[in-house]
């Protein structure tokens, strides 16, 4: 059956995306989770994938154009699709949700093509997993990605995988006539797009704020000696363990992880956290680590470079950007006690960490130096309320005092 590929929504701030790169081309087969184009958003360049199998079709919108979220972009081979009416046009039919990443609802439910579809034979082979700048960068170098080795998810090729060996130019065409050139963030409209989306869910979204000091005292001694033999690289930080605590914590409190759609809440079935991650030179983004309660720490560490390493490259995928069921934000070393976050919508809760310290606690009756953390919740209040926030908080330090059991 036929459908159509539309511009996915990249978060409630995004309006509009700018295409930039078809990955696939017309008669290509791609599979679920493929990267099929690259949009660039006030949020950078991001790559959008599919979420059923299928063949690409004709493409209905040009390079360096820039269409609103929900636009036909391309005609797709897709099981369970509706027939095309026209170039970009469907019979009537559920509207498609905005978090979909642009494949029809019915094709995201309904699995793998039909057998006996007939599908015409791809016009190229299987693309190594691979991020577009990393992809680009070996190609103007003469590379082959499948002598690199990928340091990203499942082995992607990341853009700092690429060596600085080449072989002798000018056997490719230039970048520039490959692809329009990309602008870069603009912080501006960045800052802009940030505004209006905090600005709207505090004006529609009842927020309660709690706050909760934490021993971390356990974990710190826990995480040196977990570090302790091994290389820089290969250490984990104290922002793992508490991503990795808010995930299991949530499970027993599901309330907190999910969406609010049209004042309904709709409960997630995975724990992906949103991890806020600023951005060099100003501006913030909050990508997802997909099924954090179910890594471990060392994994879960992995993901955390690669997504830090591809915000600051100016390159994340469209599914981290807009299914974040839940978003943590810590301030690391920046010297504050505590913060206390905004909900993105359509989110339900934020979880925030201030800078861990050395201060006065009483422990067994005595006032003893602990290093201490302010762990604060802001949840939607009709979802959720202080009592269940207040547990949720408790529980979350109960976790970070046994960091051997994260």
């Amino acid at each position: 059956m036929s459908g159509v590929y539309r511009m996915p929504s990249l978060g409630s701030d995004m309006e509009a995306g700018t295409l930039i790169e078809w990955v696939k081309q017309p008669g290509e087969r791609f599979a679920k989770g493929d990267v099929i184009a690259v949009v660039e958003t006030q949020k950078g360049a991001i790559e959008v994938e599919v979420f059923h199998d299928g063949i690409m079709g004709r493409t209905l919108v040009e390079l360096g154009q820039k269409v609103p979220v929900g636009t036909p972009m391309a005609e797709l081979e897709v099981a369970g699709a509706p027939p095309l009416v026209g170039p970009g046009e469907t019979r009537p039919g559920p509207p498609l949700p905005r978090h979909s990443g642009g494949m029809p609802e019915s094709s995201a439910r309904e699995g793998k093509p039909a057998a006996d579809a007939p599908w015409p034979t791809s016009t190229s082979a299987a693309r190594r997993r691979a991020s577009p700048a990393a992809r680009r960068l070996a190609q103007e170098r003469g590379l082959t990605l499948g002598d690199l080795t990928g340091s990203g998810p499942e082995g992607a090729v990341c853009l700092r995988d690429v060596p600085e060996a080449a072989e002798p130019a000018g056997q490719m065409r230039p970048l520039a006539e490959r692809t329009p050139p990309r602008r870069g963030l603009d912080l501006v409209a960045m800052r802009e797009a940030i505004a209006a989306a905090m600005t709207r869910s505090k004006r529609e979204i009842p927020h309660y704020y709690l706050s909760h000091a934490i021993d971390l005292t356990p974990a710190s001694d826990w995480l040196a000696r977990h570090n302790a033999n091994l290389p820089p690289e290969r250490r984990i930080l104290m922002g793992v363990l508490f991503i990795k605590a808010v995930a299991l914590t949530l499970g027993q409190f599901p309330e907190l992880n999910g969406f609010d759609r049209d004042g309904h809440f709709e409960r997630a079935t995975s724990i992906h956290v949103g991890t806020a991650t600023a951005i060099r030179g100003g501006g913030l983004v909050a990508p997802a680590i997909h099924d954090a309660d179910r890594l471990d720490l060392d994994t879960l560490m992995d993901r955390l470079r690669d997504l830090v390493a591809r915000v600051r490259a100016g390159t994340l995928r469209g599914s981290e950007l807009s299914d974040p069921t839940v978003t943590v934000s810590s301030l690391g070393e920046r010297g504050v006690d505590r913060l206390y976050g905004v909900i993105y919508s359509p989110q339900v809760a934020i979880v925030g960490f201030g800078t861990p310290s050395l201060r006065p606690w009483v422990l067994d009756g005595q006032v003893v130096p602990r290093t201490l953390v302010t762990a604060t919740l802001a949840a939607d209040h009709r979802h959720s309320d202080g009592h269940r926030g207040a547990l949720f908080l408790a529980q979350l330090g109960q976790r970070l005092q046994e960091p051997e059991t994260l």
